[in-house]
């Protein structure tokens, strides 16, 4: 991982209450065909190879609810303006595709299936304060998603964003729709250069400010639209 670029860190799967690291990508000889892609990112599963994680969905039949919930001193401003923008751009572009889930944001965090954290840390230091078991007590240096799902159906009931301040701000874009994309159940990276400025999932760049062809197909992969 660039050190400059500060992505995923940590990434935790919590199954009922019980953390877990999961892999944080998967490295690819270039560029790889539609439904390996999709095995890279929703299971972590090398080309040809097994998967390494279950296949998480979420299952609702109304609009998935994301709300910013915590916003902390050292974002007001620009930070916070580019944030709000990116979350909002985000949810277009990942409803646009058309897959059978769709997001919403909403202002009050107890309706929120997603929640996203502003937090000021640069990742040197444990989170505290927000409240959340699986956050507090955990680092971030860049952005990174947690979800919980059930062990029995492996089905998604929540997940959360934390962003912190080590993450350039020029990045928000790329970040937030990745990060709300994975919250979907797509969880791991994809590393080759080929994907680079491509795609969401690239493991080493935050260039990709909109969903690539593959990335679409990954999603409509996961979410088929219903008929």
């Amino acid at each position: 991982m660039a050190a400059s670029r500060l992505k995923h860190l940590i990434m935790g799967l919590f199954f009922l209450g019980t953390p877990a690291v999961a892999q944080e990508y998967i490295e690819v000889q270039g560029p790889v065909s539609d439904e390996d892609f999709y095995r890279v990112v929703a299971c972590a599963a090398p080309p040809g190879g097994a998967c390494a994680k279950d296949f998480l969905h979420w299952k609702t039949e109304r609009p998935l609810r994301v709300s910013l919930v915590r916003v902390d001193r050292a974002f007001m401003g620009g930070r916070r303006k580019r944030a709000e923008a990116a979350i909002t751009r985000a949810l277009q572009y990942i409803n646009r595709v058309g897959s059978a889930v769709q997001l919403e944001q909403v202002q009050d965090p107890k309706l929120a299936d997603i929640t996203i954290f502003l937090i000021d840390t640069d990742g040197s230091a444990p989170i505290k304060g927000t409240g959340v078991k699986g956050i507090d007590g955990t680092t971030v240096g860049g952005a990174r998603v947690t979800v919980w799902s059930n062990s029995a159906t492996n089905e998604i009931h929540r997940a959360v964003v934390v962003f912190s301040t080590r993450l350039h701000i020029s990045h928000y874009e790329s970040a937030m729709i990745e990060e709300i994309t994975q919250a979907l159940g797509l969880l791991t990276d994809i590393r080759t250069p080929v994907y680079e400025g491509v795609s969401v999932f690239s493991q080493d760049s935050n260039a990709a400010k909109d969903f690539g062809p593959q990335d679409i197909y990954t999603l409509l992969r996961h979410y088929p639209p219903q008929e």
